[in-house]
């Protein structure tokens, strides 16, 4: 655990992306647990101070067109934005890594068929993948994550797959196999867990992505009416924008923060991860 924790504080020292991303990342799981603290009004409340400008009638940001408090709606939106980032990433995630390292490992018509696979992924234009499916299946924000991270496993896997190739063909692999143990058993103890370090920053940075999917959904009447987050209040400040532009902005820039720290993490991550920025060359 002490080792750990020293390669922790290391790694954070010696990559300025990283820390950033690890800060900011922090700051918005304390907003999430804090929210209800932090946030100044009920942000489903519908007051009476309809489009009040930022500071006016004790609403520190305004308020929109239904007298809801933009500020506590900001606060409230960090956690539709990390439920969603961090559902779909997941799932994203554990799909690239299952099908690439099984397509890297096995070789033969089985890295053929999942090669092919990812192409296709690769391919298809992915947001409008998921506007049609949002579409046909409803904008319940569950629907929305399950999606989005469906649509966006083939990077992973892609990854994942280069990994296997390399790893199967290291000494240690091919002593597991001399052992006696099976080309599954391989596969989960050897391969998976040695090659998923890529698909690690690569999934954090498919944060960002998730976020700004789920905001253009949203700003696109796509996203699910019955949750607070950022590209809902975009949609809804759209037509306000000349005369209650404080709505669209501030959500905005809170889109914006946000996926700066998480890319800042998953190109720190990158770095600390990667053997070629380790050993000081890029």
């Amino acid at each position: 655990m002490k080792r750990f924790f020293n390669k922790t504080l290391s790694a954070l020292r010696s990559d300025a992306q990283l820390r950033v991303g690890v800060i900011g990342l922090a700051l918005l799981f304390l907003i999430v647990i804090f929210g209800s603290v932090i946030a100044t009004h009920d942000p489903y409340f519908y007051g009476p101070d309809s489009l009040a400008a930022p500071g006016q009638n004790g609403h520190l940001l305004g308020t929109n067109h239904m007298g809801q408090d933009v500020f506590s709606m900001l606060v409230y939106g960090v956690r539709t934005s990390l439920m969603v980032a961090i559902t779909a990433s997941m799932i994203s995630g554990v799909l690239g890594i299952i099908i690439g390292g099984a397509g890297g490992y096995f070789g033969g018509k089985v890295d053929v068929v999942i090669s092919e696979l990812i192409n296709v992924f690769l391919l298809i234009p992915t947001f409008f993948l998921i506007m049609l499916i949002v579409s046909l299946f409803g904008s319940d924000i569950r629907n929305v994550m399950i999606v989005i991270g469906l649509t966006t496993w083939s990077s992973n896997a892609k990854l994942m797959r280069a990994q296997a190739l390399s790893l199967r063909e290291r000494t240690f692999v091919k002593s597991a196999i001399a052992l006696g143990e099976t080309k599954l058993q391989v596969l989960v103890k050897y391969i998976l867990p040695n090659g998923i370090f890529p698909v690690v920053a690569n999934t954090t940075r498919g944060m960002a992505g998730a976020i700004l999917t789920e905001a253009s959904l949203s700003f696109l009447g796509l996203g699910d009416p019955n949750v607070i987050s950022w590209g809902q209040m975009i949609y809804q400040g759209k037509q306000y924008i000349t005369t209650a532009w404080w709505i669209t902005a501030f959500s905005g820039i809170a889109v914006i923060i946000t996926v700066i720290i998480f890319y800042m993490l998953g190109d720190g991550l990158n770095h600390v991860l990667n053997p070629k920025y380790s050993q000081g060359g890029k």
